[in-house]
């Protein structure tokens, strides 16, 4: 039952042109009764047989119109769309306007299973359908199916529209490794350099004055040699700074950036800031929720890794 075209766009208003109705199995049967009666009524030259098969004829009829007009002239809407991980249930927003009462509502996205059955009033709804994205970037659901089967389950009427609002879907999260870096010194036009994190660094940040258990390696022989003293240097520790966090080179870029997504929001977890170097783009450091944002919205835009021929 899922012939004809979804429609496209960002409002839909059902109505004759794009409701399909037809009997459910229980309907078919309820059909096959009734002929039954007429059959055995005309056979036997019975009224009771024939009166009956004529009352479930109109309820079959009746069911016809009241299932079509369930659906009929329900204006349907995308809303917002909120960001979320790829492979996990996004909830996406739609905004419906019911000029009656519609019973037996049913909604779903795709393959998805079927979402509760609703009963709406006359009026405005905003309802959230669940759909799990497979991607990230900005991704449409695919096709939305509403039906209903109200209010006899004898005919079940749907229609399928394909809404045109994008949602943003982050990388999955998938913990592994990432590329640290660090700003240093600014150079030439102003930017700080990034280097790769290590143990230990061969900058010096400060002068101190110069102890006997700091060792000759300390010493700032250039200062002693001007006559200046004798004073000891020390040296940056990569872990007071602010890491950078990118993508590592060892790993198929999509692997890369679901390592950076769960990296990122572990660290916004721990209200830890960091900054984010992806490509020719660079987030500076920071923390909180704006931060957690910029930096997973950066990594779905993230340009596609080129197939090889």
């Amino acid at each position: 039952m899922e012939f004809g075209e979804p429609q496209l766009g960002e409002r839909l208003r059902l109505g004759l042109r794009n409701l399909y109705i037809v009997p459910t199995r229980f309907g078919w049967f309820w059909l096959t009764g009734l002929l039954l009666l007429q059959v055995v009524g005309i056979q036997l030259q019975s009224n009771g047989p024939l009166l009956l098969s004529f009352l479930m004829l109109g309820l079959f009829l009746l069911a016809l119109h009241l299932t079509h007009f369930n659906l009929q002239g329900v204006e349907l809407a995308s809303g917002d769309p909120q960001p979320g991980h790829a492979g996990s249930p996004l909830a996406y927003p739609l905004q419906l306007h019911c000029p009656g009462r519609c019973e037996g509502l049913r909604l779903r996205f795709g393959r998805e299973p079927l979402g509760p059955v609703l009963a709406l009033a006359a009026g405005e709804h905003r309802l959230n359908v669940p759909w799990t994205p497979s991607r990230r970037g900005l991704q449409r659901p695919g096709i939305l199916r509403l039906q209903t089967t109200a209010p006899l389950g004898l005919f079940i009427c749907w229609s399928r529209w394909e809404p045109t609002a994008p949602q943003l879907v982050y990388p999955a999260r998938r913990a592994g490794p990432v590329r640290i870096l660090h700003q240093s010194r600014a150079g030439d036009n102003g930017a700080p350099p990034l280097q790769d994190h290590q143990e230990g660094s061969d900058e010096w940040r400060d002068l101190l004055p110069h102890r006997p258990e700091d060792g000759s390696s300390r010493l700032a022989w250039k200062l002693v040699a001007q006559g200046r003293g004798r004073y000891a240097k020390r040296f940056s520790d990569p872990s007071d700074r602010t890491p950078l966090l990118a993508p590592d080179p060892a790993l198929p870029l999509e692997r890369a950036l679901e390592h950076l997504s769960e990296r990122i929001c572990r660290l916004q977890a721990q209200g830890e800031s960091y900054g984010l170097v992806l490509g020719a783009e660079r987030i500076p450091a920071g923390h909180g929720l704006a931060q957690r944002q910029r930096t997973l919205a950066a990594l779905a835009r993230c340009p596609a890794e080129p197939t090889q021929p």
